[in-house]
């Protein structure tokens, strides 16, 4: 039977971000599992496996669909780089549905040592899977988070558009994602104390409902049971729109454009040293 999807059409795109935020995901949550529930590693160990899993995740998707596992990404091409806007919605649910399987698998595997280290499964461990304001125990409200979000989105954009501009200076020899996975870990480390990070509402709203699926009742709020779950969604939105568009005023309008490019790919070291010439 005829394949009924056109290879390298939408269809093949959905796969790729459904499979890349997997990835992602898998990493991640399975990073912070480890640390919380199974005492083993630390901030630097959760800062790199999300890194990595970003990494790896970005090669995955790449080639079918720009890779970008994020729907702050997806809009902010679409605000500023025109990304077909009929593609934002779908490229949002299958980022979003990524993420959730993959926090699903994680919630599965880890169930024993989850139940053992919180038998309630309460706030103690519900970081495994979503953030929290101040990570769950400094001194950090709401709208502190709020501008965290903001912030760390807005730096996570600008420097990925930096990096996947054929008219600049991006990686070369397919390195592109290493360097946004290297990105990720930087943000980790310097931006990670107000709000874990999210900086990605699919990396945090779909393991956030899976977790409340499998008996996390209280997973959609904080600690001081405020309704948090919008804050990780409608800051990394608005951040990442800013940082783009900084990165376009500040920067991408100052570098002559060698040809045209093809929106939220990365660039291959042939193109790219064919823009560097130009």
């Amino acid at each position: 039977m005829a394949a009924r999807f056109k290879v390298g059409g939408l269809f093949g795109e959905l796969m790729g971000e459904f499979a890349g935020t997997m990835i992602l995901i898998l990493f991640g949550c399975g990073v912070v599992a480890q640390v919380v529930a199974g005492g083993i590693g630390d901030h630097d160990s959760i800062s790199w496996a999300w890194g990595l899993g970003v990494t790896l995740g970005v090669y995955v998707a790449a080639r079918l669909s720009g890779a970008h596992l994020n729907p702050a990404v997806t809009l902010a091409l679409a605000v500023w780089k025109g990304f077909e806007w009929r593609k934002v919605l779908p490229f949002i649910g299958a980022q979003f549905l990524g993420a959730f399987v993959a926090a699903l698998l994680v919630r599965w595997n880890y169930t024993e040592v989850l139940n053992a280290k919180d038998p309630g499964l309460t706030i103690k461990t519900q970081g495994v899977f979503s953030t929290l304001p101040g990570n769950g125990s400094l001194p950090v409200g709401e709208w502190g988070a709020f501008r965290d979000q903001i912030i760390g989105t807005a730096i996570l954009l600008f420097v990925i558009m930096a990096l996947t501009d054929l008219a600049s200076t991006p990686p070369q020899a397919n390195m592109a994602p290493f360097v946004i996975g290297l990105l990720v870990v930087a943000i980790g480390m310097a931006w990670g104390t107000n709000a874990g990070y999210a900086i990605n509402p699919a990396r945090d709203f779909g393991p956030r409902l899976a977790s409340f699926l499998t008996g996390y009742e209280t997973a959609f709020r904080d600690q001081t049971g405020y309704l948090y779950f919008w804050i990780p969604i409608v800051g990394p939105i608005i951040g990442g729109i800013v940082g783009a568009g900084l990165y376009k005023y500040l920067v991408g309008i100052f570098i002559s454009a060698a040809g045209p490019q093809e929106v939220g790919r990365i660039p291959s070291e042939d193109e790219s040293v064919e823009a560097n010439r130009g």
